[in-house]
């Protein structure tokens, strides 16, 4: 039996403790600036834990810079607050040396979409068997309001006063192209949803990518306040559901229809048309996915939220741990004093 499967084997055989939200609860004062977003994405991750059923000596949360990073001080398990953009590619290596643990990331669009994009795009084609949640504000909060890569085109900050040029990321669209086998969006302000979310990022074994839209309450205030408040969320937002008709509004009277490859909003109160016009979604479908990801800059549609997309690949350090044996299988256990002076070596005198 490979190491890989022997870990995993014998962690099904421990019997975990039952959990409560407050065992996740670490004993450091949470400093987010009163009425945080972050605030919310604590509180819902702290609720669904206990469900997994994974022994707190199991999870890791793994973070970079930023506001989001603080994330591993307040959650009672093991963690490592690392260096700015580097928090996927510390847990990689986390997840080959461990591939018993369950590994998180907690990341901001800064940290991981600028100076972690790189790292970002390997981890979601690699498809390390890992979470990674994204808080979105569209901008640097903790060095005080500069834009970041999601900041929107014309947006003015202190590093930015005629405006920003940049062209923004759309997160959900960029982990789909890098083939992510989980891609996924929240809210902080709907806690329902962000729980149903970070549940079945915790189910899916492989990369799984969630997009979580989260209020700046100081240095970007209201971003998302269309999609996230009471009195207009319903007519900006439609939820994803795996087999179901593309339904939103208020009274449930609009739909989603494909011209083409285009999405378009049509009523259903008017005769024209029935929910069996409508795009059923479908988890599964790449191609859809994509199209859904593009709404977010086409103007007058609706912003989907749920789970875009879900596909089983190979896991990564599974491949790894594999060819390892299969080396060793071959060529027998390895001697690092011979290959370090094996072919050509020198003295530098």
């Amino acid at each position: 039996m490979h190491l890989v499967e022997e870990l995993i084997q014998s962690n099904k055989n421990f019997t975990a403790e039952k959990y409560t939200a407050k065992d996740f609860s670490s004993d450091q004062d949470v400093r987010w600036c009163p009425g945080c977003g972050d605030y919310s994405i604590l509180a819902q991750v702290q609720r669904v834990m206990p469900e997994l059923g994974i022994p707190k000596h199991n999870l890791v949360f793994v973070s970079g810079i930023g506001c989001s990073s603080r994330f591993p001080y307040y959650m009672d398990t093991y963690g490592f607050h690392g260096i700015h953009g580097r928090a996927t590619a510390i847990a990689t290596g986390l997840k080959i040396a461990r591939p018993d643990l369950t590994v998180w990331v907690a990341t901001g669009d800064g940290d991981g979409l600028s100076i972690g994009g790189n790292h970002f795009i390997h981890v979601c084609r690699r498809n390390v068997n890992m979470k990674v949640i994204l808080f979105n504000n569209q901008i640097y909060g903790l060095t005080k309001g500069q834009y970041s890569p999601t900041s929107e085109f014309g947006k003015v900050t202190k590093s930015s006063p005629q405006g920003t040029v940049d062209q923004p990321f759309n997160p959900t669209l960029l982990a789909l192209g890098a083939e992510a086998s989980f891609v996924a969006r929240t809210l902080d302000r709907d806690p329902k949803h962000l729980q149903s979310v970070i549940r079945r990022a915790a189910e899916h074994q492989g990369t799984a990518f969630v997009e979580i839209y989260q209020n700046c309450n100081v240095f970007n205030d209201g971003a998302f306040f269309p999609f996230t408040e009471k009195e207009t969320k319903d007519e900006n937002v439609v939820y994803l559901e795996h087999g179901k008709p593309m339904v939103f509004g208020k009274q449930k009277d609009k739909g989603i229809k494909l011209e083409g490859f285009t999405p378009t909003v049509v009523s259903l109160s008017d005769g024209k048309y029935s929910v069996n016009d409508l795009i059923v979604h479908n988890e599964n479908d790449t191609m859809l996915s994509f199209i859904l990801a593009r709404m977010s800059s086409i103007p007058n549609l609706p912003r989907p939220v749920g789970v875009f997309y879900k596909v089983q690949k190979p896991l990564y350090e599974v491949e790894i741990e594999r060819q390892v044996q299969t080396a060793i299988q071959k060529n027998g256990e390895g001697d690092l004093e011979k290959l370090l002076n094996h072919g050509e070596t020198w003295t530098i005198q």
